[in-house]
């Protein structure tokens, strides 16, 4: 009976370990505001809205394109969300809101995509950039993917509607800044397209 009393709490430990090692958790992601890229003690916080990409034939160094980067004199300060400043203008067309876990444009939001449209129209001179985002929930590898085809989906509406794909570019934040073990209305706000029109 002692032997049978031993293989059963050795069975129940080793399917507690099991268990407990089954159960991975999420990984706790690091403040967005104290990782910033190029951020330096007293300087100008930082922010990548593109990348300079040269062919690579081309060896020579050429200047980033204009309204992206701006030399402060305590390093360098890449595109400003700060309509103020002139390189990007935000809140000019309201964001596209998504359906949980969804990637397709919703009848209600087209008004939104055909706004910038005609904001692109009256602006030839600028660009947009599509910023998709996602809410907290789900590993950060697939909000990354998710971010990309919601972002996609408006870039092909726009396409539809006539602005060239040269004037489109895209960036996936995924749930980067989305607010971690937000209610239902906090995580739905967090599931969209923001529209960034870069001059």
């Amino acid at each position: 009976m002692n032997v049978l009393l031993r293989k059963a709490l050795f069975i129940i430990a080793g399917s507690a370990v099991i268990f407990a090692a089954g159960c991975k958790k999420k990984p706790v992601r690091p403040d967005p505001q104290s990782t910033l890229i190029g951020q330096t003690p007293g300087g100008n916080d930082t922010h990548s809205s593109g990348l300079n990409t040269t062919p690579f034939g081309d060896l020579t160094p050429s200047p980033l394109p204009a309204g992206l980067v701006s030399d402060t004199g305590s390093g360098l300060q890449l595109g400003t969300t700060d309509a103020s400043h002139g390189n990007q203008i935000r809140d000019a067309v309201q964001s596209v809101y998504f359906a949980f876990d969804q990637s397709a444009v919703r009848q209600e939001e087209r008004a939104k995509i055909q706004d910038a449209q005609n904001y692109l129209n009256a602006h030839p001179d600028q660009r947009v950039l599509l910023e998709g985002r996602c809410d907290w929930r789900g590993t950060a590898e697939y909000n990354l993917g998710l971010g990309d085809r919601r972002a996609n989906s408006v870039r092909q509406y726009l396409q539809d509607l006539g602005i060239a794909a040269n004037r489109i570019e895209i960036l996936s934040k995924g749930d980067l800044e989305a607010v971690e073990n937000a209610d239902a209305a906090t995580a739905a706000k967090d599931r969209r397209v923001d529209f960034v029109f870069i001059k």
